[in-house]
This record gives structure tokens, C-alpha cells and sequence, in this order.
């Protein structure tokens, strides 16, 4: 059955259809452009330090994800720290304090709200109203609409929407709430706070993205004889007869049986418009995420691992959520990061004037003077972070017309917006696509 696939792209979505392809014998050569892999969630090195270009959370929710690491040999209990679903705000900021203890599920987010503090009797009677007629409608909709009409139709509080369910959504559809799709936001919430307590559980890397998964998952499949190619940008890919040739600049045509194209949306429609007419990968608009690291000194900390903050562009408070680096990695002692997501205002500023606008809301919100002045910072921008996670937007599939030819990415049609784990389920149902094509064909052969 061995067949031989080219897999176009080494982010996550095209590692893990190369693991399963491999997993399931087949000879496979992973092609990636750039020098590292992990596509947009991977490391970037700074002043010496290996970080990454975003700051990620997982969810306990993430089955695929948690899986595959395990098949190719990540022990995720020490290279994720796992914390119970929290959105915590540093004292005296007008914020919140939710926890959800480690008790069985639903027992866990009634006591967490029952705990909570920095909300009134109104914005609990909410969240709970939002909750359980969630859960009557078994989180589907009729039509779909945006996260700020729904959090409407459910009569949300203004500082519930502020503090709780507003972050939320831009964390997990990097797409603010007026333009967010309903339907995609109850989907994460179904699979994290309607599910098991485990689900919704929040990893935090404590290594960096490539070092999770990629740099395993090419491991992995050299382990079955495939072959890494970094550097290597395909131009262009031409069906002959039963076969696929991939060209690159500069080198030799490659021949396969089959390929996997996991590169990201445009890339794919101008690998496709040579070869098919009929998949049409719409031009998707994108939403940037930020990501500004600042450096401390070594015995600078925070009391927890990470806090939610108070974004408000009119007083130039951009920051979302920051993380103390050195509660995951004790080599980051002191190393700051602050996550603003769909970012197209905040990155007009320019770096430095963001580095210190965020600077100073460290300083005000933590009450930590010390923090307006780092060592040294850092803003990296991923301008095509995710697509714009809109209502009733409409996703191709992962089958193209030629069942040798299949498509893995994270724009592909999901319940999930653009989040690892959408890349790892699209390749992964890329390559039970492409193996069960091959399986058929073999034994229609016989």
C-alpha cells in the first residue's frame, strides 16, 4: 500500500498529515518555504531567547491536538502547564476573579461563579441565564449572527460582555465581538464549558511552539524513512497521468502519488489554479495578532501564571492578557508577554510607541512602577494571523476533484475558527481522506 506524498507546508496542519500519513506507511517528503517549521505557531529567536511569534493558549478541549502529540511522543503534562479554566484580573483594576475549581462538570462553573468576584448579582443571573438556555438550544442557532447580537438577545451585562465574554471571543475567533461569528464562538464554548471539567482546562506551552509539535512531528516521519525539505518553496504542482510533479525553483521536478497541499489559503488557490477548476478557496479577510515581550529583572514575577487586563484603545491600554514567562520556563525569569488580538489598530502606533504604551499599562494596572522602564522589548506581529471569523462564512473542504489531491489548513470548512487545533483536525482528515482514495484504488486494482 506504501504510496509516495508530497505534504506542501510543515505548519500544523500539513505536520499532522504527515504523521498520520506516515503513521499509516507511506513514504512522505514535507515541504516547507521557510527555515523553521510551524508555519504562523512556531519559534522566533530574540536577544539570544527562543520564543515564539504569538503567545498561545490550548484548551483541554483540544482531542486531536493532545493526541497526536502523544503519537509522536510528547509528554504533555511537562511541556504544557495545565491550569483550571480562570479569567483573573490584577487587584484593585476594576476587573474580575473567576476560577473553576477542580470538581466534575457543571458542579465546576456553578461554584466558580458562585466564587467569583468583581461581579454583581446581575452579571451572575446572566452568565447563568447565558449558560443554561446555551445548553437548551444544545449551543446551535437557526441563523447565524454576530457574538455582540447574541450576548444581546441573552440580555448579557455591560461589564459581563467587558470582562468576561468580549476577551473570550477575541482569544478564541481573533475577531471582535460585532464581527464575530455566533455560531463559531458557541461551538468553543460547547466543547470547553459544556463539556467535561478536563475540557475546560487551559495549556499554556512551556516550550516553544516548534519544539511542541513540528520539530516531533518531522522526527516522526524521518523515523518511517520520509524526508524533510526546509528552504524549499514549491512553485507549482502539474497532474501526469497518475502522478503529481512538484516544481521548485532551481531544482529538479519531484514525482508522487499523491500530495497534500497545507500551505496557507492564497498560497493553495495559486498552487490549484493550475490544476483544477472547480475548488475555489475564497480570498479571506485576515485579522493580525501582536504579541510585545518585555524583559525584567531575573526576580521580577507575577503572582500567577498569567492575568486578563483591561483593553481600552481611547487611553492607549492595548495589552489583553499578559503571561510571566518564567512560571513556564525558569530560563525566562522576568521575561513578559502581552497578547493583543486583532491588533489592526494597535499596530499603527508603530513598535517602539506600542512597546511603551504597553510598558506603561504593566506599570498602572500592576501597580509595579518598575515596569514602565524594561531591559529590553520586543513587539512581533503576525499580520495574517487568522482569517476574520465572520457569520455564515463559508469554508472549502479538504476534498479537491482528484482524490490523489487534498488540502489541510485551518481555514478549511471546521466547527473551530483558526486555533491549532483546526490546523491538526484538517490534516488529519486530509490524510483519512487521501489514505482511504489509495486504499480503494489498490483494491480495485486486485
Amino acid at each position: 500500500m506504501s504510496k509516495s506524498i508530497a505534504v506542501i507546508g510543515a505548519g500544523w496542519a500539513g505536520c499532522a498529515a504527515a504523521v498520520e500519513l506516515a503513521a499509516a506507511g507511506h513514504k512522505i517528503t514535507l515541504y516547507e518555504s521557510s527555515r523553521t517549521l510551524g508555519g504562523r505557531a512556531r519559534a522566533v529567536d530574540i536577544n539570544s531567547t527562543r520564543l515564539d511569534n504569538g503567545q498561545h493558549i490550548l484548551l483541554g478541549a483540544y482531542s486531536e491536538t493532545l493526541r497526536i502529540l502523544q503519537q509522536v511522543g510528547v509528554d504533555a503534562e511537562k511541556t504544557l502547564l495545565r491550569l483550571p479554566l480562570q479569567i483573573r484580573y490584577p487587584e484593585n483594576s476594576d476587573g474580575m476573579d473567576f476560577v473553576a475549581p477542580r470538581l466534575p462538570a457543571p458542579f465546576h462553573l456553578i461554584a466558580a461563579l458562585l466564587r467569583s468576584k468583581g461581579l454583581a448579582g446581575a452579571d451572575k443571573m446572566a452568565l447563568a441565564r447565558f449558560s443554561s438556555a446555551a445548553r437548551w438550544m444544545d449551543w446551535r442557532m437557526n441563523d447565524d449572527c454576530s457574538v455582540s447580537e447574541l450576548l444581546q438577545r441573552f440580555d448579557q451585562t455591560e461589564r459581563l460582555i467587558k470582562l468576561m465574554w468580549q476577551p473570550l471571543c477575541i482569544a478564541a475567533l481573533n475577531t471582535p465581538p460585532e464581527r464575530a461569528s455566533a455560531q463559531i464562538f458557541l461551538n468553543v464554548l460547547r466543547d470547553s464549558l459544556g463539556a467535561r471539567r478536563v475540557a475546560s482546562d487551559m495549556l499554556i506551552p512551556r516550550v516553544d511552539l516548534t519544539a511542541l509539535f513540528p520539530q516531533q512531528a518531522a522526527a516522526f516521519v524521518q523515523r518511517y524513512d520520509g524526508a524533510i525539505k526546509l528552504g524549499a518553496s514549491v512553485q507549482k504542482i502539474v497532474q501526469n497521468d497518475n502522478h503529481w510533479i512538484v516544481t521548485q525553483d532551481k531544482t529538479e521536478d519531484e514525482m508522487y502519488d499523491a500530495i497534500v497541499v497545507a500551505t496557507s489559503a492564497s498560497q493553495a488557490a495559486t498552487l490549484l489554479s493550475d490544476v483544477t477548476t472547480s475548488t475555489e478557496i475564497p480570498p479571506f479577510e485576515y485579522e493580525p495578532i501582536t504579541t510585545c515581550y518585555l524583559q525584567y529583572p531575573s526576580d521580577t514575577k507575577l503572582d500567577i501564571p498569567f492575568y486578563a487586563l483591561n483593553d481600552d484603545p481611547e487611553t492607549q491600554c492595548w495589552g489583553q492578557f499578559v503571561f510571566d514567562r518564567g512560571q513556564l520556563d525558569a530560563t525566562q525569569n522576568g521575561l513578559f508577554a502581552v497578547v493583543v488580538s486583532a491588533s489592526t489598530d494597535a499596530i499603527e502606533l508603530g513598535h517602539e510607541a506600542l512597546s511603551a504604551a504597553i510598558a506603561a499599562q504593566l506599570a498602572n494596572t500592576l501597580q509595579m512602577p518598575q515596569l514602565a522602564t524594561p531591559e529590553w522589548s520586543r513587539v512581533i506581529t503576525e499580520k495574517r494571523a487568522t482569517f476574520s471569523c465572520t457569520p455564515a462564512l463559508q469554508r472549502p473542504q479538504e476534498q479537491t476533484e482528484f482524490p490523489h489531491l487534498v488540502l489541510a489548513g485551518d481555514y478549511l470548512a471546521s466547527d473551530y475558527p483558526a486555533t491549532l487545533e483546526s490546523a491538526v483536525r484538517s490534516g488529519v482528515k486530509a490524510a483519512k481522506l487521501l489514505s482511504a482514495s489509495l486504499t480503494s484504488e489498490k483494491f480495485a486494482s486486485i
